[in-house]
């Protein structure tokens, strides 16, 4: 059987010759990056792990196609649930997995086994992240990066995405600068295909964006209960420069559901259609069992647009996870307007 996995060197040489390849365009980089979106969607073939089924949307100037609705950390499936739950993702078609912190990226390297080369894998340390005031230098981001990549036994990762937040969202620009140069050498060094950063901050996302034009993805909370902001939006910010954006916490940190099976099925199904209708984000919802993501199968299956009887069903779901997020959640109201 052919080995399809890709060496650090073959991903310089062919992220080498991608750039000169756009270097050598015409017109502005949001123009080329249109451009190219609308001539790959019709080549399935260079859309990892497609299947018919399952919708792709283009995460900005990272120029892949990632599967709409893909898969989130912070599952407490065990070992042996957690890869039936990764095999079930690839036959549904999804070809993106957030692992955050050492338990996590090492039970979904084990998962994927031989399939590696399915999915696009994202990286993060937790507590090993400006979070904790030692890790706030490229330096120290960097070591903790090896030292993640070598225990998982991985050449690099695909996603590289930094997670900054203080209490109170009180970011210094030092540290900023100190995560962007960490992102940046990895990437030059072969580590990470692609860089982006997570965090509870609207304000600071918004700033990093448009001061650090190279990044590319980010990662924020995005719930049933969450809109586009009518003035200084984020998502100006996101069209403007090119980042492709996940969604954490579609469910609300599990506030969304009920005891009732049937009836959080349905508002599973709902938020992640409100989700996908809204706007660019893409959900990556935590999952605990196979039978959530025969769910997420549905939902991106189904008409996205809800209707109004579905509208005021998911208004009425929101609302009540709003009254019983849990105080260490609280922060999740700061994302009703995006």
């Amino acid at each position: 059987m052919e080995d399809k996995r890709v060496t650090r060197r073959k991903f310089m040489r062919d992220s080498a010759i991608a750039a000169a390849g756009i270097a050598a365009g015409l017109g502005t980089a949001a123009e080329q990056s249109a451009k190219a979106a609308s001539e790959r969607i019709l080549d399935t073939s260079k859309i990892l792990n497609y299947n018919p089924n399952m919708e792709y949307r283009r995460l900005g100037k990272t120029n892949i196609m990632v599967s709409a609705v893909s898969l989130g950390g912070h599952s407490g499936a065990s070992q042996e649930e957690r890869d039936k739950i990764v095999g079930r993702c690839l036959d549904i078609g999804m070809n993106f997995i957030d692992s955050t912190g050492r338990g996590e990226l090492l039970r979904d390297i084990k998962s994927l086994g031989r399939r590696r080369d399915k999915v696009y894998l994202a990286l993060s340390e937790t507590g090993k992240e400006p979070r904790n005031p030692e890790y706030r230098t490229a330096k120290k981001l960097l070591a903790v990066l090896d030292k993640a990549l070598a225990r998982a036994k991985q050449e690099y990762t695909d996603l590289w995405r930094i997670t900054v937040y203080e209490p109170g969202g009180r970011h210094s620009f030092n540290t900023s600068s100190e995560v962007i140069e960490a992102l940046e050498k990895a990437k030059k060094q072969g580590k990470t295909r692609f860089t982006g950063i997570s965090s509870h901050d609207r304000r600071w996302f918004k700033f990093m964006i448009e001061y650090f034009p190279g990044l590319e993805v980010v990662l924020f909370p995005f719930t049933t209960m969450s809109k586009r902001a009518p003035k200084d939006s984020l998502f100006d910010a996101l069209k403007k420069c090119d980042v492709g954006a996940f969604g954490i916490k579609p469910y609300a940190a599990g506030s969304l559901f009920q005891d009732n099976q049937q009836e959080n099925d349905q508002r599973a199904r709902l938020a992640l259609r409100y989700i996908l209708h809204s706007n660019t984000v893409i959900p990556i919802p935590g999952i605990n069992n196979v039978h959530q993501i025969d769910i997420v199968a549905k939902a991106v299956k189904e008409r996205h647009k809800l209707d109004l009887k579905e509208k005021v069903e998911l208004d009425k779901a929101g609302g009540e996870a709003w009254a019983k997020l849990p105080t260490n959640y609280q922060w999740l109201r700061n994302w009703e307007y995006v």
